[in-house]
C-alpha cells in the first residue's frame, strides 16, 4: 500500500492534523537547507537527499489539500 492509499482511507480531521505536519516539517527542511548552502564546506549530497525529501512532503501536501478542498468549477 503506498502513501497516498493511506491518505485515502483516512479522515479529515486526521488530514488536517498530518497537513499541519508535513509543513511544519517541509519548513524544517526548507530551513536545513538554507544552513547547509551557507557553510563553506558543502555537503552536495545531503543537500540533494533533503530537497528529493522536501518534494516528496509538497507533493503529500498537495494532496492532502486538494482531498481537503476540492476544487468545485460553478
Amino acid at each position: 500500500m503506498n502513501a497516498y492509499s493511506e491518505l485515502a482511507m483516512k479522515s479529515d480531521d486526521v488530514l488536517r492534523v498530518e497537513l499541519e505536519q508535513f509543513r511544519r516539517e517541509h519548513r524544517d527542511l526548507d530551513e536545513a537547507i538554507a544552513a547547509l548552502e551557507e557553510r563553506t564546506v558543502r555537503d552536495p549530497l545531503t543537500v540533494k537527499r533533503l530537497k528529493q525529501q522536501k518534494l516528496r512532503l509538497k507533493d503529500r501536501i498537495a494532496y492532502i489539500e486538494d482531498r481537503l478542498l476540492p476544487d468545485i468549477i460553478a
